[in-house]
């Protein structure tokens, strides 16, 4: 998992929790991640929907794809398709994916890069291996993450932002042994380039074996810990936890693993929205009259016709 390196020991550290006093989030409800197919027929694990997704709220899809040694000619991804009310976040740990909207916006996704798509009003793209890597074959894998919008901002004008791996926040466990790449949101004061319309936090973590990594976490938010590779345990009940696995965590304000073996983690968590929700295929709404329309204006083509502003890691964020 090369995604991003750096020496744990030349980096800023997140602090110490007290053992005893902290009110590390108990384990709700571990679930392992399906096996289904996107796409042009790639193969994902997809941890949720499949849990309740009141217990997801903000988020609404987590897909993990790959890891995957593709041969020449094999590398599959997801041709021309609308999106509208929600954020797609994808994150490419190995490989490269390519981005591109009805408008000829888009971005290429290498090695630990992150596209943040804010489909809003409405948009066509498509997300295809690039054609070096399709002819040569190789190692990919990643994962995609939607993030819902709010009601209030199910409309708003659609808008990639880039976030090139240079430009994580990378804090070490407090004991050394994890490195940690914020995305999006507020760990202890490190601040991820993501801007997002929803309160969340977003990390990906990797431990070395017997390393334990100790993160503050805002009450308000819910907690998920899903495992990329390895294994290891979660929460002061050491609950194990291996590839393909997600934890809900329950309330709290700390969360608390530790490593069996070289382990990568994803941590995830927001302020729920405690919104209804309407979903149909790319169509994520607050009513079906909603989805309805939603699939009339890209049945008339008014989905996707709007130039897609890109957004650097610089630009102010909408809510955090």
């Amino acid at each position: 998992m090369p995604a991003v390196t750096a020496d744990t020991l030349t980096l800023p550290r997140l602090p110490v929790l007290p053992e005893a006093t902290t009110a590390w989030r108990p384990v709700k409800r571990v679930v392992r991640a399906r096996r289904s197919l996107e796409g042009e027929g790639f193969q994902v694990r997809r941890p949720f929907p499949g849990v309740d997704l009141a217990l997801a709220d903000p988020f609404l899809l987590l897909d993990h794809m790959g890891a995957v040694e593709y041969g020449p000619g094999e590398a599959k991804g997801a041709p021309w398709h609308p999106h509208r009310g929600f954020e797609t976040v994808t994150y490419l740990i190995d490989g490269a994916f390519e981005h591109k909207d009805s408008a000829g916006g888009g971005g290429l996704i290498t090695d630990g890069g992150t596209q943040w798509m804010t489909a809003g009003s409405g948009v066509l793209h498509s997300e295809l291996p690039p054609q070096d890597l399709v002819a040569r074959g190789g190692l990919f894998h990643g994962v995609q993450l939607w993030v819902n919008l709010p009601r209030a901002a199910k409309w708003t004008p659609p808008r990639y932002q880039d976030i090139r791996p240079a430009d994580a926040v990378l804090p070490a466990g407090d004991d050394g042994g994890a490195l940690v790449r914020v995305i999006a949101g507020d760990v202890a004061g490190f601040r991820g380039p993501g801007a997002t319309h929803t309160p969340i936090t977003y990390l990906h973590a990797t431990l070395a074996p017997g390393a334990r990594l100790r993160l503050p976490w805002p009450e308000e938010f819910n907690a998920m810990v899903y495992v990329l590779h390895g294994r290891g345990t979660v929460g002061q009940e050491h609950r194990p936890l291996e590839e393909g696995h997600l934890a809900v965590l329950d309330r709290g304000r700390a969360i608390t693993l530790r490593a069996e073996t070289d382990q990568d983690v994803l941590v995830l968590g927001g302020l729920p929205l405690n919104e209804p929700v309407a979903r149909h295929g790319p169509f994520v709404m607050n009513t079906r009259a909603e989805i309805i329309e939603a699939i009339e204006d890209f049945r008339a083509g008014r989905l996707g016709g709007t130039h897609v502003p890109h957004a650097g890691p610089a630009d102010e964020k909408i809510d955090q």
